[in-house]
């Protein structure tokens, strides 16, 4: 969504239509996870994740904790979640398993992807415009961001690979 933002700023595209392709596109990701929930078992579901989920990152305890959000929050997190960062990708699951309205479900997701795509957009248009302003400074770093985001990702993947291994939090 900051990459259409910036294609925004230029005069490629256009900012509501790319908000609203946003945020269906985020629908229709969501509709697949919460179609997962609604046809699945949980016992099914949590079997795939033992079996699976190192290989997508996703540990039972996270399942878990969308499913204690869901439960303490009911239908109206999956309006909020959309809004937040790690949430929003594992809460469709258990709308699904909760059999929550699909009309609801998705009116929810698309209102608050609409905010999230909104913001996203906004960034990426806003910086865009500053490029030639910002653009010498980020060249300077290019060397040193990408070793931070090598360093990231391999952290951020040997964090989750050992909670699947040991169990940990």
């Amino acid at each position: 969504m900051p990459f259409a933002g910036f294609l925004v700023s230029t005069g490629g595209l256009a900012f509501f239509p790319v908000i609203l392709v946003g945020a269906l596109g985020n629908l229709v990701g969501s509709w697949i996870g919460y179609a997962i929930g609604y046809f699945l078992e949980e016992t099914i579901i949590l079997n795939l994740i033992k079996k699976y989920g190192k290989f997508i990152l996703v540990t039972e305890n996270e399942y878990n904790h969308s499913m204690k959000w869901f439960s303490k929050f009911g239908d109206k997190i999956a309006f909020f979640s959309r809004i937040l960062p790690a949430v929003r990708t594992f809460i469709s699951l258990p709308c699904g398993l909760a059999e929550m309205n699909l009309f609801k479900f998705s009116t929810y997701t698309f209102l608050g992807s609409l905010i999230w795509t909104a913001l996203l957009t906004y960034i990426g248009f806003y910086l865009g415009s500053k490029w030639n302003t910002i653009g010498g400074y980020f060249h300077k770093f290019d060397l040193v961001l990408g070793v931070l985001l090598i360093f990231s990702i391999l952290f951020y993947v040997n964090h989750k690979l050992k909670i699947l291994k040991f169990g940990k939090k």
